[in-house]
């Protein structure tokens, strides 16, 4: 099956480095024109350089929400339409007890990670989706399905996002909502994890290895792609095989 994204826009948030990179690498590769978001334009141009394709560079905090409205309004001006969201751009300053984090980094991680999700797909549903179905695509974490050490309130938004999920695709149908709940993938973002645990949990594994960027963006691109149309509200685990391991230990 050849997955094409031919004629579609998308946008992607956090789409700089790591994840976010591959999956808008791999949409223009498919035929999509993609916008890139960040916050640090130097990174975003950079990536638009790699990639090539049709793209724009639009900086901006995926956070707050009101730029969400403006990234979405310089997509729709620069190529006409929106088809596709990536909610991908996450963040984690606290690593420790849940009850250890202070109200700061508490609040910073909530809202970037779950407030910036919601916001932004309101934003493409009140300019592009209302008047023609597109897909949202929130990358959550295999985090949000358990219980670990350390990532408690990181993994507390992505449990909200995976409901989050099926929440917006039950009220925004025929607009597809979908999720991704990746495993450990080597990353910028996961480096300390990567660093530390990273060659005894990939000898654990089904697979033998951790997961590259390469290995969601594949995923992405058929979730997004008219090959995915029956699919919608769930949130789909790649994780080497982390959980069927877990299951028979």
């Amino acid at each position: 099956m050849d997955i094409r994204l031919d004629g579609k826009v998308a946008l992607v948030t956090g789409a700089s480095k790591g994840i976010g990179k591959a999956i808008a690498k791999t949409f223009v590769a498919s035929g999509a024109k993609v916008v890139l978001v960040s916050r640090k334009a130097d990174q975003l141009q950079a990536a638009a350089d790699e990639i090539g394709g049709e793209t724009l560079v639009y900086p901006a905090n995926a956070g707050d929400s009101e730029q969400g409205v403006a990234a979405v309004a310089a997509t729709i001006e620069r190529f006409g339409t929106l088809d596709i969201l990536v909610n991908n751009a996450a963040t984690n300053p606290y690593y420790g007890a849940t009850l250890g984090v202070d109200e700061a980094r508490f609040d910073k991680t909530f809202q970037v990670n779950l407030r910036g999700p919601l916001f932004w797909s309101k934003a493409a549903y009140d300019a592009a989706f209302e008047y023609k179905a597109g897909v949202i695509l929130n990358i959550a974490s295999v985090g949000g399905l358990r219980a670990e050490g350390g990532l408690g309130v990181y993994n507390l938004t992505k449990a909200a996002i995976i409901h989050l999920t099926r929440q917006l695709a039950n009220e925004l149908g025929p607009t597809r909502v979908v999720g991704i709940a990746p495993g450990l993938v080597k990353t910028d973002f996961a480096a300390y994890l990567v660093d530390n645990f990273g060659e005894r949990l990939a000898k654990a594994l089904p697979v033998g290895r951790l997961g590259d960027p390469q290995d969601i963006a594949n995923l992405a691109t058929f979730l997004v792609s008219d090959a995915a149309s029956w699919m919608t509200g769930e949130t789909y685990v790649i994780d080497g095989g982390a959980g069927v391991h877990s299951a028979g230990a």
